[in-house]
């Protein structure tokens, strides 16, 4: 598939992407003039984009895009701009520290000779890895703690800002659950999240990782990394679990990605096929709808969910 942009050009119009979104009113005709720069890609018929029709109504429908952001409140407004701002700068971050290729079985990039300490990146420090997982998924976290709390009157107790704190480990374990389900493709597209400072201790290089073979070898890592999505996934628990039972759909919207993420963990400690790009550790459909099943009914019941959560926390093999 052919990518719509160029790397360099992704880069530069996520810069100018962001600088719109911190400041959308004063530069509503910046988002009009990105969006004409754009359709001329978009219109460009070697890009292969009858593959990408979710790309391409979102690019032909920035400029609605733009005046559904206005219509907001000022106050929902920032919000907006700021968690916007800081998934785009994560991208920004990912654009400059990843090369961007395809790793294939031997090591390299598809179409040249194997070449692995060339072509595949690594995060370095598990500061890296933590802000990774904040501009990632952790932002959102903090993002809708402030917007519900606005909102929702049987919020207006909370603490906003110690619950935006909770709400950032919420995120950040839902985000390095999908760091370790999807380790292999991304180390086929020329990332690693999993940081050198704890490869090199277990005497590993990122480059080893593209062998199947290496997981026992990694598999002291991948415990410590379960066991700290598993701590930012009990921090998510008890945000849920301090929704009052009446806000039926807020619980939900909480406790069912931390079910499905903690389901998905224990698929990653157990699977022997971590490493292999070929093998989905996705939650099948059967899986998701029986745990909504089985949740729904006891929703008012925090020590049933609690429980039940548990029973799920314990088959996470670390």
């Amino acid at each position: 598939m052919v990518m719509l942009l160029e790397r360099s050009q992704r880069l530069q119009y996520l810069t100018r992407f962001r600088e719109w979104v911190m400041n959308p009113i004063q530069r509503e005709d910046a988002l009009r003039e990105m969006q004409a720069a754009l359709l001329v890609h978009l219109n460009d018929p070697r890009r292969g984009l009858q593959t990408r029709p979710g790309e391409r109504t979102l690019l032909a429908h920035l400029v609605e895009c733009g005046q559904l952001l206005h219509s907001f409140v000022p106050g929902d407004r920032a919000l907006i701009s700021q968690v916007v701002g800081t998934l785009a700068h994560g991208m920004q971050k990912d654009l400059t520290r990843f090369p961007g290729h395809t790793i294939r079985a031997g090591g390299g990039p598809a179409d040249a000779p194997p070449e692995p300490t060339q072509h595949l990146a690594s995060l370095t420090t598990l500061d890296e890895l933590d802000q990774y997982t904040y501009d990632a998924a952790g932002c959102v976290g903090d993002f809708w703690t402030r917007l519900m709390c606005a909102h929702r009157a049987a919020l207006r107790a909370w603490d906003v800002e110690a619950m935006a704190t909770v709400g950032i480990r919420f995120g950040k374990g839902l985000q390095l659950t999908n760091v370790l389900r999807d380790l292999a493709t991304d180390l086929r597209r020329g990332r690693c999240y999993i940081p050198t400072a704890l490869l090199e201790p277990a005497g590993l290089r990122p480059a080893d990782l593209l062998d199947p073979a290496t997981l026992p070898k990694l598999r002291p890592v991948l415990t410590r990394l379960l066991r700290a999505a598993l701590e930012h996934l009990d921090q998510g628990w008890l945000y849920t679990m301090a929704i009052p039972r009446r806000e039926v759909r807020l619980r939900l919207a909480c406790a069912w990605p931390i079910l499905f993420a903690v389901k998905t963990l224990q698929r990653v400690s157990v699977s022997p096929s971590l490493l292999d790009p070929g093998v989905t550790l996705k939650m099948t459909r059967g899986e998701v709808y029986r745990i909504m099943a089985l949740t729904t009914g006891v929703l008012g019941c925090g020590r049933l969910l609690t429980s039940y959560y548990g029973h799920l926390r314990k088959r996470v093999a670390c």
